[in-house]
């Protein structure tokens, strides 16, 4: 296997390891919801003037997997939905006061496993922190323009 090959590998298993481990907390602590629910949820959260071409893009999802999903959401009551003075046509999304809580939960948890995990990064030199996000945003650049080349769109 070659380096390249190595990097990859390394990346998938250390990737699975995190979801595998996080998995039982998370739905455990958040029964009833779907991770891509969550998700939606969080970007809501931490986002304003969400709307679905936003989610889509962001959730890499299509506009109507995202539209499924926010009407769910909204039918439990966990966002709701807005317009702008300026602007009838866009619809935006909020959370709601449950939704509110869905997101704190979601926010604690991910701050529980950064903790778990602290004593790795306390490790890591401020150089090697910058050699990993330098290639992290050379390969994310790359993909955005295979995306952009093979013209893959939201839909």
């Amino acid at each position: 296997m070659n380096k390249q090959e190595q990097v990859m590998t390394e990346f998938r298993e250390l990737f699975n390891k995190m979801a595998w481990l996080n998995k039982y907390k998370m739905e455990r602590s958040l029964q009833g919801y779907k991770p891509s629910e969550v998700h939606c949820i969080d970007y809501i959260g931490k986002h304003t003037e969400t709307n679905v071409t936003r989610l889509a893009e962001s959730l890499y999802m299509t506009r109507g997997a995202i539209s499924k999903i926010t009407k769910k959401l909204l039918d439990r009551q966990l966002i709701q939905s807005y317009q702008k003075q300026d602007n009838k046509k866009e619809i935006y999304f909020k959370l709601t006061e449950q939704g509110e809580s869905v997101f704190a939960i979601h926010d604690q948890l991910h701050r529980e496993f950064q903790q778990r995990d602290q004593l790795v990064f306390e490790q890591i030199t401020d150089e090697q922190f910058d050699s990993m996000l330098n290639f992290i945003q050379k390969y994310s650049q790359h993909l955005d323009q295979e995306i952009q080349e093979q013209g893959i769109t939201i839909n």
